[in-house]
């Protein structure tokens, strides 16, 4: 069998599970009652917190911050729930290590910044908590991300990026007809994180979003740690909300792989421009040299023959776009004009027709049962779909839809971005986290309509 006729025939499988009620698919519930806890309740761990609080087969026994605003806050929104208060722990930047000691948990979830995440995974695996669920990213320097691997390894244990845009609507109905060949044999794909954040990364210490230019300890929230990062590194920071979705329309890490990479960085000038125009030339930090630069592109190749584009463009004035574009031999979809082609079913030839009738006849079949409960909990019910996967997976004891080597490869695109432009945009090799197990792992993301 060639490789064109290996690609059809997984794809064919593969969409005849995708299509599947879950049945029998998945073993019996082990563990009805996740005991978690939560690090970091800023105002995403507090998104996580609250679809926590919604759900009766999750206890939260335990918090962890350093910010009194964030956990005066979590703690009335425990208050309104009909769940009782858990144990707080505070007052010092390790507080974390001692309620991994005291308490008895099923899994912690990590919502800190990203500097803390590989110290703070390893340090859950090593005291024993078989799942792990961390924020973007997974580390900071290539060698985080092996060490976290490893350690997911030794500890026989699961580690999850909650990387939600994987469950948007739209990507996941594109997934539903990528696995169902509507696009026929994928060829080129792309994504980003193409987001004004210039009011995330500055604010006037008292809101968290923009009104000032303040970052550090005179902001709050992510303008005290965020930006730091947009002083001192130039690559694609953010790459998961583009890269997760295209892992799994061509199966990275399950029959793919990501094999070389080549970035991109424009200058920087959106971030001294928007403190200028907003607090003056004399406010200090008119003087810092930001290196980020505004808009960063990678290049992607891929074991199969794919390649894949990624943009990070977050400091200039733009509308919101993760600029999705999954093209193949038989069509192309696009998330940036919401329009479909494909060849020999679109009603007339090299015209876009609008997405939506596509998109609602291949609704995936999570969107389909689940809508309902996902109403109202955050990012156009995305957010309630990665912490379901989640919970689902730790009461049966099994494999997570997205697992450690999918949380590595996607996040290594930050530290290889920087290394490729530092070298004067050079091609630099992509490590494979899997060791080479890559050739005969199955896909296992959103395969039925359990989770």
């Amino acid at each position: 069998m060639n490789r064109k006729e290996f690609v059809k025939n997984t794809g064919l499988a593969t969409a005849s599970l995708a299509m599947m009620p879950a049945m029998n698919l998945f073993a019996g519930i082990v563990n009805p009652t996740v005991r978690t806890a939560i690090i970091g309740v800023g105002l995403r761990g507090q998104n996580h917190l609250n679809l926590l609080l919604r759900r009766k087969d999750v206890d939260v026994v335990a918090i962890c911050d350093i910010d009194d605003r964030m956990l005066t806050m979590s703690k009335s929104m425990i208050s309104k729930s009909d769940k009782k208060m858990p144990k707080v722990y505070t007052g010092d930047p390790y507080a974390w290590k001692i309620m991994l000691e005291k308490e008895k948990l099923d899994t912690v979830i990590i919502a800190t910044p990203w500097e803390w995440h590989k110290e703070m995974i390893i340090g859950s695996l090593q005291s024993g908590i078989k799942y792990v669920g961390t924020e973007v990213m997974l580390g900071i320097t290539l060698q985080d991300h092996w060490d976290v691997v490893q350690e997911a390894e030794k500890h026989n244990a699961h580690v999850m990026m909650l990387e939600n845009v994987c469950y948007r609507r739209d990507v996941m109905a594109v997934l539903n007809m990528v696995r169902q060949g509507l696009f026929g044999e994928l060829v080129h794909l792309q994504g980003g994180y193409q987001h004004d954040l210039r009011e995330v990364k500055f604010n006037d210490g008292e809101k968290a979003i923009g009104g000032g230019c303040e970052i550090g300890d005179k902001a709050w929230s992510e303008a005290q740690w965020r930006t730091h990062h947009s002083i001192y590194r130039n690559g694609d920071l953010y790459p998961t909300h583009g890269i997760g979705p295209v892992a799994h329309y061509i199966n990275i890490n399950r029959g793919n792989r990501m094999v070389n990479l080549s970035s991109f960085s424009s200058k920087a000038r959106g971030l001294h421009d928007h403190i200028l125009k907003t607090c003056g030339s004399d406010h200090p930090n008119a003087k810092i040299n930001f290196k980020l630069g505004d808009v960063v592109t990678t290049n992607i190749g891929c074991a199969n023959g794919e390649t894949i584009l990624l943009q990070h463009d977050t400091n200039l004035p733009r509308p919101y776009s993760l600029g999705f574009r999954v093209q193949g031999t038989e069509g192309i979809w696009m998330d940036v004009n919401k329009s479909i082609y494909i060849e020999g079913k679109s009603p007339k030839s090299h015209q876009w027709e609008p997405q939506q009738e596509w998109l609602e006849k291949y609704d995936h079949p999570l969107w389909a049962k689940w809508s309902k409960e996902a109403e109202g909990s955050g990012h156009g019910g995305m957010d309630f779909y990665v912490i379901h996967a989640f919970i689902e997976s730790i009461k049966r004891k099994q494999e997570l839809p997205m697992d450690v080597y999918d949380a590595a490869a996607w996040s290594a695109i930050t530290p290889l971005s920087e290394l490729s432009i530092e070298r004067g945009n050079e091609t630099v090799e992509f490590p494979d986290f899997t060791n080479g197990k890559w050739m005969y792992r199955k896909p296992v993301f959103a395969l039925n309509d359990e989770f």
